[in-house]
């Protein structure tokens, strides 16, 4: 007879609540939700910091933490497409680890989304504040934020809509910059030269800062990655949630290295990596400017100001999903699981509230609680893709003995190819001691994954 701490508690299924969900979203939006949210204002301004820090090398950096993310993908895709819930991952953890592995994987993404919901509103508030210096910022934030709370609380359609239309933008917009870049790097771009290697291997060479520098350019490519957890959560409110989940996570795969990885390879043969601009502008910026396209700057404030409205609609949709899903499971107050109209309403405010709040703690205390919180989630993404894959590890022995032809997403290589993308998530981990800062950010995230899991672990005891 098993003892209360060793005893699995059955796992109600999240779907259990999930036909009460509007199934509003087409594949058009699926397959630009995952095309999109790949592409953030990280990519467009963020990776700068990366290039200054790696130089040319940043191109390997992008490419091994891409694999890294293509791997994770693929064993979400895997659980997604056999099992679709709301709570996507959170689910499985619950079903495949426990309950207390399914509570803190989704509160602490829950947290991670709702702070992003900030960062993108006081991000989205200075370039407008660019354009209207005369206006406040936290007239733009509550803007913002009342804009996107609105349209989630209506219907999921409309958050299909704009982010289809949000990503359109954006690709459209990374596409060009590609094209233009490969023309310029051929020397067919009217009023430019082809530069040939010589800012991949001057100042300093390929790896100019040597491996630290490597590690620093690693470390700010993984971060850079985070939203294609979206999709799998998106994906239980469509019609046909199986064969959407595996059709965007299938097509993921060569974006990835298409927009990051090519991207970085075209600025860095471009401009040098130590030009100033890099960092004060932003690296598309530095190379649009270089290259004699006129207005390359307000060009891009616009898309980035996309990217981060895009992020604000994303997170807030996501959060409010997995806080629904939680609920749903018994891991958080009963109220939130509440549907209207085919959306958790209450869920949707929640998660605003949480992200407006957030808001305002950087207006009172910028230096402390809020930074507090962004150290909270600096590693989060890290800890959700570790739950991950050892998830995919137990749910696809089990898949196999009982439902094989649910297995219509496979992992590549299994079970290889989950523990080397485990392993290389431990070494993220690892490599983030080395430097002061990102060390603060891990200690801050295991602090609260701490807290989560003795949360998880004393109600399941208890219940």
């Amino acid at each position: 007879m098993p003892t209360p701490t060793t005893r699995r508690t059955p796992v109600p299924a999240d779907t259990s609540g999930d036909h009460q969900l509007s199934h509003g979203l087409k594949q058009r939006h699926l397959s630009m939700i995952a095309l999109g949210g790949v592409i953030g204002a990280g990519l467009f301004v963020g990776s700068g910091a990366g290039i200054a820090a790696a130089g040319p090398s940043i191109v390997l950096a992008f490419a091994a933490s891409g694999l890294l993310v293509m791997l994770v993908m693929r064993m979400l895709g895997e659980m997604s497409a056999a099992r679709p819930a709301s709570g996507s991952f959170s689910v499985h953890a619950e079903k495949e680890i426990g309950p207390w592995a399914g509570l803190t994987v989704g509160w602490m993404f829950w947290t991670l989304l709702c702070v992003g919901v900030a960062a993108e509103a006081i991000g989205a508030s200075h370039v407008m504040q660019s354009w209207f210096p005369g206006v406040p910022p936290a007239l733009w934030v509550g803007l913002f934020m009342a804009f996107f709370c609105a349209t989630n609380l209506a219907a999921v359609k409309n958050f299909g809509e704009f982010e289809f239309w949000f990503a359109a933008v954006k690709v459209t917009a990374i596409a060009a910059f590609l094209v233009v870049c490969v023309l310029a790097i051929l020397g067919v771009l009217p009023g430019t030269a082809a530069p040939g290697a010589a800012n991949l291997t001057g100042r300093g060479g390929f790896f100019p800062h040597g491996s630290a520098g490597l590690v620093t350019g690693l470390l700010a490519s993984v971060f850079a990655y985070g939203g294609l957890e979206t999709v799998t959560i998106a994906a239980a409110e469509s019609a046909d949630p199986r064969r959407s989940v595996a059709t965007a996570v299938r097509t993921a795969m060569w974006r990835i290295a298409v927009f990051y990885v090519g991207s970085m390879a075209v600025i860095v043969t471009l401009v040098p990596w130590n030009a100033p601009a890099v960092v004060k502008e932003g690296p598309y910026v530095a190379v649009l400017n270089g290259i004699g396209i006129p207005g390359a700057a307000q060009l891009m404030n616009v898309v980035v100001l996309i990217a981060l409205l895009s992020a604000m609609n994303a997170n807030i949709y996501g959060s409010s999903r997995m806080a629904y899903s939680l609920v749903r499971r018994g891991q958080g107050p009963k109220a939130l699981a509440r549907i209207s109209g085919g959306v958790p309403r209450l869920a949707v405010l929640a998660s605003s509230a949480f992200g407006f709040l957030a808001v305002l703690l950087s207006y009172w205390w910028p230096t402390t609680v809020f930074n507090w919180l962004l150290n909270m989630v600096g590693a989060a993404v890290l800890v959700v893709w570790a739950f991950i894959a050892v998830a995919q590890l137990r749910m696809r022995r089990r898949l196999e003995r009982e439902a094989p032809e649910l297995l219509t997403v496979r992992m590549w290589l299994f079970p290889y190819l989950t523990w080397v993308a485990l392993a290389a998530v431990i070494g993220v981990l690892a490599l983030m001691t080395l430097d002061a800062d990102n060390r603060i950010q891990l200690y801050f995230t295991a602090g609260l994954a701490a807290a989560l899991s003795a949360i998880g672990w004393f109600r399941q005891r208890t219940r």
